[in-house]
Order: C-alpha cells, then sequence, then structure tokens
C-alpha cells in the first residue's frame, strides 16, 4: 500500500515515514522545493516536491496513492505574518482534501491538536467530545488548526473517509526545528529556564504517535477524533523529570503567569520587531499556560489499541538526540 504523507520532514511526519516503512508501507512524501530534509535523508522513500497552496502540485502527489496522512502545519507560536500561518493549516488543508478528494484516497488520517479540544470549565480530563471556539484561543497556530479541524470534518461529512487525531505534547528524536515542545528541552539542557510557571499538559512519545496514526489507519471510526496521548504533568514535574535524566539542577522559582506574559509581550516587540528575529518566549504560548491542558486519553487505548510508553523514556531519547545532533551548547 502506498502511503502519500504531508510534512514527512517535521517532527511527527519524520517519525510516521520511519514507522511506516517499518510496518511495510510505500511511502512518497510531498516536499517543498529548498526545504530541510535533514528528517527524511537516507530513507528509502519516494520524494514528490510541492506546496499545499498549489494545488495541481497536489493533484500530482496524491495519484498513484492509496492513503493519505496529512501531517503537515505551520506550527510556531509566532509569525511575523499571521497569514502564512492561515495559508499553510487551513487553505492547505482545503486543498490536499480536494485533491485526495478527486483521486479517490481510500483513507485520509488528519493530525489535528490537542488544542481543538475543549476542556470545559470543571476540573475533569478533557475528552474527544469537548469542543472550542477557535475566536477564544490564544494564538494563530491554535486558531488556524481548530477551523483547519473543522473543514476536516465536513469534508467527512461530504463523503471522504477521514479519520483524525489529536496528538497533545509530543517528545523524542527527529525534532530537526525543534518545535515549541522541543525547545523547552532545549532550553533545559542549555540552562536557559531560570523559572517556570504553574502550569500542566499531556505528554507522549512522539514514536507512539506515529504508531498511533497508523492504528488510526487501520481501525480508526470515520468521522472520528482520537487524542493521542499519555501522561498528565505538571511543568513543574515535567523538569523534575529532565533533572532526574540530565543531572542538571532544575529551577525552584515559580512566576506568575502574569510576570511571564510581560515578559513574553517585550521579547515579542524587542526581538520580533526590533531586531527581526523569533521571540523566545511567544506571548501565544505564554497564554496557553494559563489553563491546565489535561486529557482522558482512554478512546485511542480502547478503540485503536493504542501503546503508551513511558514518558521518562521518551524525555531520555530527545535529550540523547539533542546532545547528538549538536543543539546543546558545551
Amino acid at each position: 500500500m502506498r502511503a502519500l504523507v504531508t510534512g514527512a520532514t517535521g517532527f511527527i511526519g519524520g517519525n510516521l515515514v520511519r514507522e511506516l516503512l517499518n510496518q511495510g508501507y510505500q511511502v512518497r512524501a510531498l516536499v517543498r522545493q529548498g526545504s530541510d530534509r535533514r528528517n527524511i535523508q537516507g530513507l528509502d522513500i519516494e520524494v514528490a516536491f510541492g506546496d499545499l497552496c498549489d494545488r495541481p502540485s497536489l493533484d500530482r502527489a496524491v495519484d498513484g496513492c492509496d492513503v493519505l496522512f496529512h501531517v503537515a502545519a505551520a506550527y510556531t507560536f509566532w509569525a511575523r505574518d499571521p497569514r502564512v500561518i492561515y495559508e499553510a493549516n487551513v487553505r492547505g488543508t482545503e486543498n490536499i482534501l480536494a485533491a485526495a478528494r478527486d483521486r479517490g484516497i481510500k483513507k485520509v488520517v488528519y493530525t489535528s491538536s490537542e488544542s481543538t479540544i475543549g476542556t470545559g470549565n470543571n476540573c475533569g480530563l478533557a475528552t474527544e467530545e469537548g469542543e472550542v471556539d477557535p475566536d477564544k484561543l490564544p494564538g494563530d497556530y491554535k486558531k488556524s488548526k481548530c477551523l483547519a479541524e473543522k473543514l476536516t470534518l465536513k469534508a467527512c461529512h461530504g463523503g471522504l473517509p477521514v479519520v483524525v487525531v489529536n496528538p497533545t505534547v509530543p517528545i523524542g528524536r527527529y525534532d530537526v526545528k525543534p518545535t515549541p515542545t522541543g525547545r523547552l528541552v532545549l532550553d533545559f539542557l542549555n540552562g536557559r529556564m531560570p523559572a517556570y510557571v504553574n502550569t500542566g499538559l499531556n505528554v507522549v512519545d512522539v514514536e507512539d504517535v506515529a504508531r498511533g496514526h497508523i492504528l488510526a489507519l487501520e481501525r480508526g471510526r470515520i468521522g472520528e477524533r482520537y487524542i493521542l496521548g499519555n501522561r498528565n504533568l505538571t511543568l513543574k514535574e515535567i523538569l523534575a523529570i529532565l533533572e532526574k535524566i540530565t543531572g542538571i539542577k532544575a529551577s525552584r522559582l515559580r512566576i506568575p503567569v502574569w510576570l511571564a506574559l510581560g515578559a513574553a509581550y517585550a521579547d515579542e516587540f524587542i526581538s520580533g520587531r526590533v531586531m527581526r528575529r523569533v521571540p523566545r518566549v511567544p506571548v501565544a504560548g505564554v497564554k496557553a499556560a494559563r489553563s491546565f491542558r489535561y486529557f482522558d486519553c482512554s478512546k485511542a487505548v480502547r478503540e485503536l489499541g493504542f501503546v503508551q510508553t513511558p514518558v521518562e523514556e521518551a524525555f531520555d531519547r530527545a535529550v540523547r538526540w539533542f546532545q547528538q545532533n549538536g543543539y546543546v551548547r558545551r
């Protein structure tokens, strides 16, 4: 079976391509000209050059494939021009789904985000039933993913066979960019986390997420969402895990979110507008930290057979990969 993977050069996509090859799939990767291809270098795959905003290139990429994994997204909490995020995440999703429909793709697995899952106002764990209003989400990335998921489910109601997966916070190897989640680990390793805020998130091994995509293809019910996650942790608990793995002392200084938010606004102004570089502390990321994002991941375990590797192993692999690939200052 031939699978087309968008976003193959990214974090989840690179791990997904490897797992597909391990399980005997033929893989075609949609890659933009000039993009960083380190994540798929040397892999036995077919490369189709194209762009999510170039419909003819998508038609060519989809042609001859049986299934589609649409993983590609502009995963960033800050952009000088936010329209770039919506072009990639919303318009790009609309284009690739149209190409899949027109070329008769048998099944689509769409990689959404935990951001599209509503947590409600109580202290319970969020499930796939939770809905969110995109206008109330912090930042353009989260808003764009919510809009993209809605149009994906609309396409499913129109007859396109789609399963949606919602990864939480993936950790592990091949985070070449790195992503905002990988940046958390990297900042810890490089001594750039002098303080932390009181927040919580759900962490999952990125290799489990990759296998979860394939399980969604093989066992997932059309039109359903599946949270691919594992363990709910406070940021303080995450830092304690990293301290145990690395021997690096974690900060004991907890600061209020309002103080971190003020620093983020200052960083976006100085770094983003004055120095014309990506801010280290984006405002949207700090705003997201104002709420605990805890999830019940039992549906994927129950219906897909999703396996959850201990998150300590994922953090250990991430640390070693960053160290071995020159990301950590000596």
